[in-house]
């Protein structure tokens, strides 16, 4: 019952890749087609799934919409188009082009989704198994009234055949889509070079929860219509574009109660507590709701079943309520007017989505704040860990920062505390002890400033030389630092003239710690991997994680994540993985960790790899998988 129609441009599929460092091979074999050495610009959008369209606008007015079908030929289906919010009939525009084709994603939102099975099971239907399935099913009904009941929505990513207009780049071609009335892919923005297209890939992962439709990627394309035409396609698919995909897993679960948890910086985070379920081999019991608008948005009520998904390694989080399950038992969760750990004022962040404590003393803060202050990441206090952490806050022990470092003229009290004897003492005094001479960058990172991390801490480090010359900049010439800009410039900047940074910081340097190094002063040691790249894979013995990447940022180094031809040294420490085998292929230098070690006296290695992808001996067995490495001494 649908005519057949020939697309003037075909719809050529997209190469698919499932990690990062194929998606940096893309990036190589463009700019070697391009002939180019300096970063292109590439943009990254998610990779919505459902169903792909092609929809004409001849001067202005829809003309037609087909599916992809095979590529060459879709099904002519603008009967149902014309139901399909995101497809307006007519553009808003004065001037509009002769022949505009726009492609994109015809979609059926997860809070729709919920609403349309809901309805079916009323009328004693069998409900949907999933959103794609039912979009497919809907733009095929004969009849459009059918379609519209589904509820489908449109949001365009891209174009093809046109007259009339023209485009410089995709992300000028999607502004210019919004303005006639076309809703397009959310959080599109043009990066230069692969490896910011790829943080900002990560951003774009991290907030998949609070999109309202599936995703199964994310796409990376060549932001410049003229060199998308210089690179051209395969007979298959375009040379200018990538789809970076992960497996889905998802199960239903029931949420047995919702909670709120005060984070170090007074975020009120609601919970659901589920029914334990397994997803892609692991058990998930609990899961973020992250904020009083995402709660409201899912209408997660207590007792709900609910979607859990979890894509590839990324934290499970709650896709939809199946409202059709519901029995009337259910309960609305109030979001507490006040903070539930002290009482105190809270306030929604000016133009933001978090609710947050603003009470300095609230305990849930101090707690959290304390623990993240001697954790690994920061001020690294071997024996303060959480649960010590709570028992010295209930003892009136621990205030502030700075009343760690008070502890040893408290050790009466201290060894009248459960589980506390004189060699647990003594071991956690030693940490302490310990951490005063971390690097400054460290302490920086403890301070639990708004938006700074280790990487932004180390970099304000370098720049500045002291804790001291951080705090007296402007604004303006914090934001000047590369990767600083403006949001941490003013979040550092307040911090430091805030009545309680000024305190934390007067209270810290009394106790001692390393406040760092005047530039002008400071004594450069020898850098022997000055401009050199560094990958670390497997277990370690001598170094963490976080003690690695400090040593060969110290040496001059930089430390990647993934292996390229760009890598100088792969440092393989024993299960070595994927990344050892990458290593090899490219001819990649392997080394051991004491060869890593050794370097700091400029002792250069050759390669310790061996064809068969095993790094020498003397790298000592130690029974953690990559990533779960023991700390050693060092």
């Amino acid at each position: 019952g649908f005519e057949t129609v020939e697309h003037r441009l075909p719809m050529l599929s997209i190469d698919n890749v499932y990690d990062t460092d194929a998606v940096r091979e893309f990036d190589v074999r463009v700019r070697r087609f391009l002939q180019r050495d300096e970063p292109l610009d590439y943009t990254v959008e998610y990779k919505i799934d459902g169903v792909a369209l092609s929809v004409t606008y001849e001067n202005g007015h829809l003309a037609r919409a087909v599916t992809r079908g095979d590529g060459r030929r879709g099904d002519d289906i603008t009967h149902n188009a014309r139901t399909i919010g995101g497809v307006p009939l007519r553009l808003e525009t004065d001037s509009p082009p002769a022949v505009l084709e726009i492609r994109g994603e015809a979609f059926i939102a997860n809070s729709d989704f919920a609403h349309v099975r809901a309805e079916q099971k009323a009328r004693n239907e069998t409900p949907f198994a999933n959103p794609r399935n039912a979009t497919a099913g809907a733009i095929k009904l004969l009849d459009p009234k059918q379609c519209a009941k589904r509820r489908l929505r449109f949001l365009a990513h891209g174009t093809g055949y046109t007259e009339g207009i023209a485009f410089e780049t995709h992300v000028e071609f999607l502004n210019l889509l919004r303005e006639m009335g076309v809703p397009t892919t959310p959080h599109v923005k043009s990066y230069r070079g692969i490896d910011a297209a790829l943080e900002h890939g990560q951003e774009l992962i991290e907030n998949l929860h609070s999109l309202d439709f599936e995703v199964d990627g994310l796409v990376i394309k060549v932001n410049s219509f003229a060199l998308r035409d210089e690179l051209g396609a395969t007979s298959k698919s375009p040379r200018w574009l990538i789809a970076y995909k992960w497996e889905k897993y998802e199960a239903v679960t029931q949420i047995e109660d919702i909670t709120i948890q005060v984070g170090k910086t007074g975020t009120l985070t609601p919970v659901a507590h589920l029914t334990p379920v397994k997803i892609a081999g692991t058990t998930v019991s609990r899961a973020s709701l992250h904020n009083r608008d995402e709660l409201q948005r899912l209408g997660v009520r207590i007792g709900d079943h609910v979607v859990v998904e979890k894509a590839g390694k990324i934290i499970p989080h709650v896709v939809r309520v199946e409202e059709d399950q519901r029995t009337g038992e259910e309960t609305e969760f109030a979001f507490p007017e006040r903070c539930p750990e002290c009482g105190g004022d809270v306030v929604q962040d000016e133009g933001g989505v978090y609710v947050r404590c603003i009470n300095p003393n609230c305990p849930a803060q101090l707690r959290e704040s304390l623990r993240f202050f001697a954790s690994r990441q920061a001020m690294d206090i071997e024996g303060l860990g959480i649960k010590r952490i709570e028992q010295l806050i209930e003892a009136g022990l621990l205030t502030s920062f700075a009343d760690v470092y008070r502890l040893k003229d408290k050790q009466e009290k201290l060894l009248e505390l459960e589980r506390m004897g004189e060699k647990s003492l003594e071991n956690l005094l030693a940490g302490i002890e310990q951490s005063r001479s971390r690097p400054m960058w460290r302490l920086l990172t403890a301070l639990n400033i708004r938006h700074v991390g280790a990487s932004n801490a180390q970099v304000l480090a370098d720049r500045f030389g002291t804790l001291d010359e951080i705090a007296a900049q402007s604004e303006e010439t914090l934001a000047e630092v590369d990767e600083i800009g403006p949001v941490i410039a003013r979040s550092v900047y307040e911090f430091f003239h805030s009545d309680v940074g000024r305190k934390m910081v007067d209270e810290l340097r009394e106790a001692g710690l390393n406040f760092g190094t005047p530039v002008e002063r400071r004594e450069e040691g020898p850098k022997p991997l000055e401009g050199k790249t560094i990958v670390v894979t497997g277990s370690l013995t001598r170094f963490t994680r976080d003690e690695v990447k400090e040593f060969i940022h110290r040496l001059g180094g930089k430390a990647s994540s993934s292996v390229s031809k760009k890598t100088d040294y792969l440092v393989a420490g024993e299960k070595a993985g994927s990344k050892l085998e990458k290593a090899n292929e490219l001819g990649v230098a392997v080394i051991t960790e004491e060869q890593l070690f050794k370097m700091a006296d400029g002792e250069m290695p050759a390669a310790a790899g061996s064809d068969t992808g095993t790094p020498e001996a003397g790298v000592s067995e130690v029974g953690a998988s990559e990533g779960e490495s023991p700390k050693g001494e060092s």
